[in-house]
């Protein structure tokens, strides 16, 4: 169930709509989520980075990559966040009841379902009738169907992008659970789109971080210092997860929320994929973005870089045996300053 302003949002999704496409619509075009677009694209941009010292008094975040969730206590984190999304979709699901927060990066319409199943899993345990706040900040117009002279058919044909689908599957899905999911902001789509003097697309915002006691959403974005613990081996277990049956449908799990620690399970890569890696890395920088991304112009000047360096790590260890000895997780907990620390494997 879907509410806006405190009520109940009077369209619902047609059955002869793919993926909600209709209810989409309905709430882009709700002048009240327009409103609050507005408010938060006027809202800077805030850069987080790895504190240089003590001076941070709200120094605890959790880091969401791509197809990852998160979800946490208020007790242990400030904010939680992501970014690096063109295509992809951020999700924040809040309880405003006791302030946790679970956050989603969300890049298949194919994770939603079970997904909004794994990131509710905490949110509600008592009041289940609680009006939970709900933030989407993503996705841009990688294809704009031309609504003015086509009938609703002739645009759903057109509709090939892979922004699209994927906010209709999340509205569709949200709208056909027993939760009251309240939409706070809606800064996805059209609402997240810029266009250059040539008409090209761009999403204005990559990412965002929520305030966990507050609940206030802002746009921001994370350096490599940030993005952790263990940022190289998570990005890798996003490629490597699309041929692990495990993960099928699901979104990876990292963050413990109880523990406050992270916990990276082991993933499987191949020596073909390994090659793979070796072989991309002969390609330039512009022929890597055109293979490699759902949006090749799109794309933050890190992407490249961050390619390039998964790819070194897998040339350096193409067992993934080294990477998860005798086959166990990575576990990072948290230090005093915030930051993480290895914790080291006992081997019998």
């Amino acid at each position: 169930m879907i509410l806006v302003g405190g009520l109940p949002f009077p369209s619902e999704p047609s059955s002869s709509s793919p993926q909600g496409w209709d209810g989409l619509q309905a709430l882009l075009d709700d002048p009240s989520l327009e409103s609050a677009s507005n408010a938060f694209k006027a809202i800077p941009e805030r850069k987080f980075s790895k504190p240089q010292d003590d001076s941070d008094a709200e120094r605890r975040w959790v880091y969401v990559f791509q197809r990852e969730y998160a979800t946490v206590d208020p007790a242990h984190v400030h904010f939680v966040g992501t970014d690096e999304a063109t295509t992809c979709i951020g999700l924040a699901i809040r309880n405003p009841d006791n302030g946790m927060t679970s956050v989603a990066h969300l890049d298949s319409p194919t994770v939603v379902d079970t997904g909004l199943d794994q990131m509710m899993s905490l949110l509600v345990q008592h009041n289940k009738d609680v009006e939970l706040d709900v933030h989407l900040v993503g996705g841009f117009e990688d294809v704009s169907p031309n609504h003015g002279n086509c009938t609703r058919s002739e645009n759903q044909e057109k509709l090939d992008g892979y922004s699209f689908p994927l906010g209709a599957k999340i509205i569709e899905t949200l709208w056909k659970r027993l939760e009251k999911f309240h939409i706070r902001t809606l800064c996805i789509l059209r609402h997240n789109t810029r266009r250059d003097p040539q008409g090209n697309a761009y999403p204005i915002f990559h990412g965002f971080t929520i305030s966990t006691s507050t609940g206030s959403i802002i746009p921001a974005s994370f350096d490599e210092t940030s993005r952790c613990p263990d940022e190289i081996v998570r990005r890798i277990r996003v490629s490597a997860c699309y041929e692990d049956s495990r993960w099928k449908g699901r979104l990876l799990e990292t963050y413990e929320t109880q523990t406050d620690r992270f916990k990276i399970v082991p993933c499987c890569w191949t020596l073909h994929q390994s090659h793979i890696a070796s072989n991309l890395q002969n390609y330039s920088d512009l022929e890597i973005l055109l293979m490699c991304s759902t949006s090749p112009f799109a794309e933050a000047p890190d992407f490249v870089k961050n390619l390039r360096r998964g790819w070194d790590y897998l040339k350096e260890y193409p067992d993934w045996r080294e990477t998860f000895p005798m086959k166990q997780p990575r576990i990072f907990e948290r230090t005093a300053e915030g930051g993480w620390k290895s914790q080291k494997l006992q081997i019998p």
